[in-house]
């Protein structure tokens, strides 16, 4: 073969310089280089770019002879490899011929030892995978949870702090040890139970839609191959679902009124009762109430879509009544932000806050309150029985009825998702003046009963068209 004399590499031994490689011309191409006396040897492939200039690679082998057969040890391709690499796997072969070890071979066993190492770091790769899903088929209820939580609840519009409240109360301290596939259906039932014991008959059934949508995502994951919730029948649980209608006569709004004073709240708090009772918002949005929302003089209270419970905006009319209890509260409050803000001011209040207040306040005669609640337990107990503010929402919308208020008026006030597929596709009438009059009708009657008139005339839902 020939050699190049462009580059002029005439004594034995001269070794080539990067720059000497990248002068060689496309004429070069398929020609050899030698170094080293021959043993070292490369095979030029020059090719011509677009731009038109060369593109040189040379492909270096070790020519070498062992036990009489000439052989040849491929080094890589120049400039991939650098000539420094290269030089160096040549030694190594130099090296191990000096040593009558045959290069060739050594390479195909350190291929194949590599090879083996892989494969051996792959079976232990399985193993250890193995191991982790053994580990967490005995994964605890405790672990199950907070990966329910970290992957699915924190979605949820509360994050899932709701979720972790109950089961920190009622599911966790009894099978939170436990490995998720010794749970059976005796234990789940067994914490329902205790529940129905305190006297709470729709708790068990939430817990329960809860645990289950627990262990069928422990299900999807293949942590488990049964949930033990399954036959489990709902309801049996606690019995048939009751509709809760309780409302407030107007016998009983004139005495809750009259009652709010005495009954140990704090003012905001008292205020919210009656603000529940004039909008007929939900408890949370007066809880997640922000001031930047309120205009008192257009008389417009603008709820966003994530404090609804449909998750759609609901603007509330407001009535006279309704904005004064407002500016009363905003003489009140130190906070530029929120309506009700929590004790830093960094957020709103709880949302379960007013509700303690009221059911605290309503104990029956021979229960003793608890430590640290209230010592007025009996200051708004009404005679038609046990109330919640959510109550006074139902009481808001019956009080539009009985003033001749329409259903469907009454059900934009409320802000009601749209059951109907027909009308949800087609009716999307806002009656803006028609609910801001049924606002303002609720407002006059509640102004109308707080007062002390003794010939208010109750009315009579039969008699209301």
């Amino acid at each position: 073969m020939d050699t190049i004399a462009a580059i002029k590499l005439v004594p034995k031994g001269e070794k080539w310089t990067d720059q000497e490689l990248r002068a060689l011309k496309l004429e070069n191409n398929s020609q050899s280089i030698y170094e080293s006396g021959g043993s070292l040897r490369g095979k030029i492939n020059a090719t011509r770019k677009p731009d038109g200039s060369t593109r040189i690679s040379i492909w270096f082998r070790y020519r070498y002879k062992f036990q009489n057969q000439q052989k040849d040890l491929s080094l890589g391709t120049w400039p991939k490899v650098s000539l420094k690499e290269i030089r160096s796997l040549a030694n190594q072969a130099r090296v191990l011929l000096d040593n009558n070890i045959d290069p060739a071979i050594h390479k195909k066993l350190t291929k194949l030892d590599h090879k083996i190492e892989q494969t051996n770091k792959l079976a232990e790769l399985k193993k250890q995978h193995e191991e982790q899903l053994t580990a967490e088929k005995r994964m605890s209820v405790q672990r199950l949870f907070e990966l329910w939580e970290k992957f699915d609840l924190t979605s949820r519009k509360d994050k899932g702090k709701e979720v972790r409240r109950m089961f920190e109360k009622d599911v966790l301290p009894y099978i939170g040890s436990m490995a998720v596939e010794d749970v059976r259906k005796g234990h789940v039932v067994a914490i329902l139970d205790k529940i129905l014991e305190r006297g709470i008959n729709r708790m068990p059934k939430l817990i329960l839609s809860l645990i289950r949508q627990m262990f069928r995502f422990a299900q999807d994951r293949d942590f488990i191959d049964n949930d033990p919730t399954s036959s489990i029948r709902k309801a049996k649980i606690g019995g048939k679902d009751v509709v809760r209608d309780r409302y407030l006569s107007e016998t009983e709004i004139r005495a809750l009124i009259t009652q709010i004073p005495n009954a140990g709240l704090i003012k905001s708090s008292e205020l919210a009762l009656l603000i529940l009772l004039s909008t007929c918002c939900r408890v949370g949005e007066i809880c997640k109430a922000n001031w930047k929302d309120l205009d008192l003089e257009s008389g417009q209270w603008k709820i966003p879509a994530e404090n609804s419970k449909n998750g759609k905006p609901h603007t509330i009319y407001l009535s006279q009544f309704a904005i004064k209890q407002f500016q009363l509260l905003k003489e009140l409050s130190a906070s530029e932000t929120w309506i009700y803000p929590n004790a830093k001011d960094t957020n709103h209040v709880c949302t379960k806050s007013i509700t303690k207040q009221t059911s605290d306040r309503q104990l029956p005669p021979d229960r003793t309150p608890m430590s640290g609640r209230s010592k007025y337990s009996d200051r708004l107990v009404l005679s038609g029985g046990k109330w919640t503010p959510h109550d006074l929402r139902r009481t808001g919308a019956t009080t539009m009825g009985n003033l001749g208020v329409r259903p469907d008026v009454i059900e934009l006030c409320l802000n009601h998702t749209e059951n109907n597929k027909m009308k949800k596709t087609y009716q999307h009438q806002s009656l803006t003046a028609e609910q801001a009059q049924a606002w303002k009708l609720l407002g006059e009657r509640i102004e109308l009963l707080s007062n002390d008139i003794i010939n208010v005339v109750t009315l009579n839902p039969a008699k209301v068209a």
